[in-house]
C-alpha cells in the first residue's frame, strides 16, 4: 500500500498535466490560439481538367465555384437546411470525398462529426479546412476558448478566406495559378463592396435598437463587424442546448432592452425561438418574429440566397427591416 502510494505520489504531476491538456488550457492560462496554419500541398495536381473538388458546406462551396470556375468541378455534401455541426459522414458523403482530387472544408470544428474523416482523407490528398488558415487574431473563442467557426458573417473576414482558397488552388494547380490569381481578385473587390453595403444599411438602425437575437450564436462575427450586440439561445455550436436559466437570462435581457424583434435560422429548429417568444409575453412584452436568417447553410439552389453573397443580402435586409 505504501509502495502504491508513494507511485501516485509521484504520478500526480503527470496526470495533472494530461488532464490540463485535455481541458484546452496552456501553462500559465494563456488562452490556446486558433489559425494560423501554413498553407502547402504535398499533392500536387497531376490528372485531367477540370479538377474534381469536394466541398462541406455551400459558402465553401460557392467560393471554390467563383474561383476556380470552368477549371474545378464541384461536389457538395451539405444543401439548403443543413446543420454542419450536426452532419454526421453518409454513403453519399463519403463517394464524393473518394472521388475527389481535392477537399475544402470550412474546419474551426464547424463540421464537428466529420473532422475524422476529413482528417483522414488528408493523409491521400489535399483537404484544406479554409478558416484555419486565417491569423489567429481574427477568430473569435466562447467563453471555454472554443473557436468560433462562423467567420462568413463577417464580410471582410470571409474575403480573406477566399484569399486562401485562391492561393491553394494555385499550390494545387500551378500551371493555371495566373487565372486563379485573376479570379480571386474579382471575387475579393465583389466582397469589398458587400462589406460596405452591409455597414451602410445595418448603420441606418438606431443604436439603441442593435440587438440581435438568434436561435444559436452563430452570429459573433456579425456584431463584431458590424456593431450589433449579438446573443443566441443555444451555442455556438447546435449540438449543445440550452438550459431553462440561459432561456430566461436572454428573457430578461430581451425585457431590459425592450427589443423589438427576434430571428429564426433556416437550419436550426424553431421549438427554443417559440420558447424564448412564449417567456417574453409572460413577461408583459410581446416580442414580433423579425423573419429567418441563413445561418449555418444557404437558401435554395438557383435563387439569389443560394450563393454566399444573396445570402448575407438577405440578412442585412431582413434585420434591417425588423429593428429599424
Amino acid at each position: 500500500m505504501k509502495l502504491t502510494a508513494w507511485i501516485l505520489l509521484a504520478l500526480f504531476p503527470f496526470f495533472t498535466l494530461l488532464s490540463g491538456c485535455n481541458r484546452g488550457q496552456t501553462n500559465g492560462g494563456v488562452k490556446p490560439t486558433f489559425g494560423g496554419r501554413k498553407l502547402e500541398v504535398l499533392y500536387p495536381h497531376k490528372g485531367t481538367m477540370p479538377i474534381k473538388a469536394t466541398c462541406t458546406t455551400g459558402m465553401v462551396a460557392d467560393v471554390v465555384g467563383k474561383i476556380g470556375g470552368p477549371l474545378v468541378q464541384i461536389e457538395r455534401m451539405m444543401g439548403e437546411g443543413s446543420d454542419p455541426h450536426t452532419h454526421t459522414v453518409t454513403s453519399a458523403d463519403l463517394g464524393m470525398m473518394n472521388r475527389a482530387e481535392v477537399i475544402f472544408y470550412s474546419g474551426l470544428h464547424l463540421e464537428g462529426k466529420m473532422i475524422e474523416t476529413l482528417e483522414r482523407e488528408g493523409k491521400k490528398k489535399p483537404v484544406f479546412p479554409v478558416t484555419e488558415y486565417l491569423s489567429p487574431s481574427s477568430i473569435l473563442t466562447d467563453e471555454h476558448d472554443h473557436p468560433d467557426p462562423h467567420v462568413w458573417f463577417d464580410v471582410a473576414r470571409w474575403s480573406e478566406v477566399a484569399q486562401v482558397i485562391g492561393n491553394a488552388l494555385a499550390l494545387y494547380d500551378p500551371t493555371n495559378a495566373a487565372t486563379y490569381k485573376k479570379n480571386t481578385e474579382a471575387y475579393r473587390a465583389e466582397l469589398a463592396k458587400l462589406h460596405d453595403e452591409a455597414k451602410t444599411k445595418l448603420a441606418t438602425i438606431p443604436k439603441e435598437n442593435r440587438a440581435l437575437i438568434t436561435s444559436h450564436d452563430a452570429f459573433r462575427y456579425f456584431g463584431r463587424a458590424y456593431d450589433i450586440e449579438v446573443k443566441g439561445i443555444q451555442g455556438i455550436s447546435t449540438d449543445t442546448e440550452a438550459s431553462l436559466r440561459e432561456i430566461n437570462e436572454l428573457v430578461d435581457f430581451i425585457v431590459a432592452r425592450k427589443v423589438k424583434a427576434v430571428f429564426v435560422e433556416s437550419s436550426v429548429n424553431e421549438r427554443n425561438m417559440e420558447s424564448l417568444r412564449q417567456g417574453c409575453k409572460s413577461r408583459g412584452q410581446p416580442v414580433a418574429l423579425g423573419g429567418t436568417l441563413f445561418s449555418d447553410a444557404m437558401g435554395k439552389d438557383g435563387t439569389p440566397e443560394g450563393t454566399y453573397i444573396g445570402m448575407i443580402r438577405h440578412n442585412v435586409e431582413t434585420i434591417t427591416k425588423a429593428l429599424k
